[in-house]
């Protein structure tokens, strides 16, 4: 079966204005959708109604683009999940699932991905239903909450040309050891590339290692035109996780091959590859729930799908999770989604007391101006992508 991602483009980096234009318009529509979810985001509120919002805007929002290109593929980089609480993440239910509603206090978090011709932008972002910065939320909920964001934001300093992956996990460690909490073992962050939010790379952040992670995560030193995909989890409880009490409905397609036997398993499998590429997608997606899970099951049983468990944090506390898309250029990097989180709607009796992080942290987060000739070549690109648009 060919595929779109099979190509000599899949070489090409940021470096090329078109694939730099690709990106920064992935992650303006992904953090476009992320504010409209959080709208919606209410008190009664159901989950899957959430869900089904932020995909159907991420769907209409890139389909209005590159309309010229008929064979360029875009859309969900990754399916809108609503985790509420002690559950951590991938959190995207079915119809036929029990329904799961929103309430005031609830801490909530989002994530989703936007892609243009396979260059993804993801995102997450946490909130405190009904907090705001004159009735902030407080306690450990707060305190993880805020040693996420921070976290976050000294993450994306940091990643810069020259700098090393060690240098990030440290560093979050110190921050949330300063809130009384501690980053969720294992979680890792990636170098993405063309189709593939999770690429097979030695490139990699891990948050808490477990002690084959120690020996497993090779140090690195991040490189210019690299794209990352930054993940901060971060809990009050101990860090350990277990799976959660709900089916996983979140799938990514391998790159393993298998005759697949079944009748209903090939016509699944086909949908996947024709709609969604390398790109997590979730079941939902599919009008016939039942032949749906009918084909998955063989595809599973031979690794033809990744599976996204849904995890919970193993001793009931509240997850926070702050995700973000940042691009290494050669004068620093552009963060292209996320930032949108207000510090004011949340109040700790801790604070970040590290002076060599509190200066890093104040220092700002935007690249240096690149000059005259790059921004030209940048606004070309971008013009290109408007005038595909009819």
């Amino acid at each position: 079966m060919s595929d779109a991602y099979d190509s000599e483009e899949e070489e090409l980096t940021i470096e090329n204005d078109a694939v730099l234009t690709k990106y920064k318009t992935a992650g303006e529509i992904s953090n476009m959708v992320m504010k409209a979810v959080i709208q919606e985001v209410i008190p009664g509120a159901s989950v899957i109604n959430i869900c089904v919002f932020g995909d159907k805007l991420i769907t209409d929002e890139t389909s209005k683009l590159y309309k010229k290109d008929k064979n360029l593929k875009k859309g969900i980089a990754f399916p809108t999940c609503v985790s509420i609480n002690e559950v951590v993440c991938h959190f995207s239910p079915l119809r036929s699932d029990p329904v799961v509603t929103v309430k005031e206090g609830d801490l909530v978090k989002i994530e989703l991905g936007a892609h243009i011709d396979g260059y993804a932008a993801v995102v997450a972002h946490t909130l405190v239903v009904g907090a705001t910065s004159d009735a902030p939320a407080s306690g450990v909920m707060a305190d993880a909450i805020l040693a996420a964001h921070y976290c976050s934001e000294v993450a994306l300093r940091l990643i810069k040309a020259g700098n090393t992956n060690k240098q990030v996990t440290d560093t979050i460690q110190k921050i949330t050891d300063s809130y009384k909490c501690t980053p969720l073992e294992g979680m890792l962050s990636y170098q993405i590339k063309r189709y593939q939010t999770e690429a097979d790379t030695d490139k990699q952040i891990v948050l808490n290692p477990s002690e084959m992670q120690k020996k497993e995560v090779k140090d690195m030193e991040f490189a210019v035109h690299e794209v990352y995909a930054m993940d901060v989890f971060v809990t009050p409880g101990t860090g350990k996780t277990k799976e959660y009490n709900s089916n996983t409905t979140v799938y990514r397609r391998t790159e393993e091959i298998y005759q697949l036997k079944m009748k209903a398993s090939r016509a699944f499998y086909s949908d996947v590859c024709n709609r969604f590429t390398l790109m997590p997608f979730t079941l939902r997606a599919f009008e016939e729930e039942t032949k749906a899970k009918m084909g998955l099951k063989e595809c599973v049983t031979h690794e033809l799908l990744q599976a996204y468990p849904v995890q919970q944090d193993a001793t009931g506390q509240p997850v926070a999770q702050f995700k973000f898309t940042v691009l290494v250029v050669p004068n620093g990097n552009i963060r292209i989604n996320g930032g949108i989180f207000d510090p004011a709607t949340c109040k700790s009796e801790h604070k970040i007391e590290d002076k060599e992080i509190v200066e890093l942290l104040a220092q700002s987060a935007n690249r240096k101006t690149a000059n005259k000739k790059k921004k030209k070549k940048a606004k070309s690109a971008a013009e290109e992508a408007k005038t595909t648009t009819n």
